[in-house]
């Protein structure tokens, strides 16, 4: 148990709702056990700032940042701003600084969802999807010459390191172990992607070696798309790189019940750098303000930041306490089909841990 100092960027649009509700739940479980206690910074980063600053955040906040336990991200993205200019101007800036490696977003089918799968049950889908998070075809190499005419050349290329393809495999062969299955799937595109792909599947069959006790196996990306769709349930542990991980987590929220219930974390398992939690949702501007989006993702990626504190449990109290919400089915936001608030959701998850807790 310990006291933390945590950072939290609300960001933009419902960003600003649904940290609140996180920041409730947290606050809950420290009044609950005096051996754990947050102190919560905030910073008004984001599109507004950069409405008024001509930046997404100032020039020291990698430096402010730098001195926290962890960062606690709502949601970043305005209609009026290019999705480069939040993205380019405080997410990758900050995973980057903090070498936030390691981008996990577990997907789990909990009982009282249906997923649009036919026929899946709870239990069916339980899957981490690890993605690399620094490097791959995100590191923003390439450029642009003769713009605006008929003669304009693009290239974007995408940067592989050794160093960084073994860390993020080796790091989903960690996870993998320690979770019952003991199973991990590669995920890449080495039939066309003859340097960069070949090169990962290299990498992973190398690393396997040293993980004797973890089955593995590879896929092309199409058709792991595929197979999240036809077979989710062969899924335990997926890695993958940086562009790869990103279409298919969104892919596997949605067969689980929706962005509203996909946590993530940014991690740096070194922890001399702090981490960053985020929900996966964006900033969903057509509903801000109105005090109906899901906060689910975000109390769950706040277990996430506790599990990784090794507060496990606490995070173990907050995961439990969203499953027994979800399976009575009472209270629900209207993305869910029912016409709850974000607060109320947020207290009937505090209630569900209070009636934990109780002796």
């Amino acid at each position: 148990m310990g006291n933390y100092t945590i950072a939290v960027i609300p960001g933009d649009g419902v960003g600003k709702e649904v940290v609140d509700e996180g920041i409730r739940v947290m606050e809950t479980l420290g009044m609950q056990d005096p051996a754990l206690a947050f102190a919560f910074v905030r910073f008004d980063w984001g599109s507004e700032y950069y409405f008024r600053n001509g930046r997404m955040m100032p020039e020291d906040a990698l430096e402010t940042l730098a001195a926290f336990d962890a960062i606690y991200l709502g949601a970043v993205g305005d209609p009026r701003l290019p999705d480069h200019v939040t993205l380019q101007g405080l997410l990758l800036p900050i995973r980057r600084a903090f070498d936030q490696y390691v981008n996990v977003r577990p997907a789990i089918l909990y009982e009282g969802i249906e997923s649009p799968l036919k026929g899946k049950k709870p239990g069916d889908i339980d899957m981490l999807i690890v993605r690399e998070n620094t490097e791959g075809e995100y590191s923003d190499v390439g450029g642009r010459v003769y713009q605006g005419s008929d003669r304009e050349v693009v290239v974007q290329g995408a940067m592989f390191t050794r160093w960084g393809t073994e860390r993020i495999i080796r790091y989903a062969f960690d996870l993998a172990r320690q979770r019952p299955r003991k199973h991990l799937t590669s995920i890449t595109k080495s039939n066309a992607q003859r340097h960069s792909m070949v090169f990962w599947d290299e990498v992973f069959r190398a690393v396997a070696k040293d993980f004797p006790d973890v089955q593995t196996s590879s896929q092309l990306v199409d058709a792991a798309c595929l197979n999240f769709v036809l077979r989710p349930e062969r899924f335990d542990v997926v890695v993958a790189s940086n562009l790869f991980g990103d279409i298919l987590t969104d892919l596997s929220a949605a067969l689980v019940g929706g962005l509203g219930l996909a946590p993530a974390a940014n991690l740096n398992p070194s922890r001399r750098r702090p981490s960053m939690f985020e929900p996966v949702h964006g900033s969903a501007p057509d509903i801000a303000g109105k005090g109906i989006a899901n906060p689910l993702a975000s109390i769950l990626t706040a277990g996430m930041m506790l599990d990784f504190l090794n507060e496990k449990t606490a995070a173990g109290l907050i995961n439990r306490a969203v499953a027994q919400v979800l399976a009575e089915r009472k209270v629900r936001t209207p993305d869910m089909g029912s016409h709850a608030t974000t607060r109320q959701v947020g207290d009937e998850v505090i209630r569900a841990i209070q009636t934990l807790q109780s002796p």
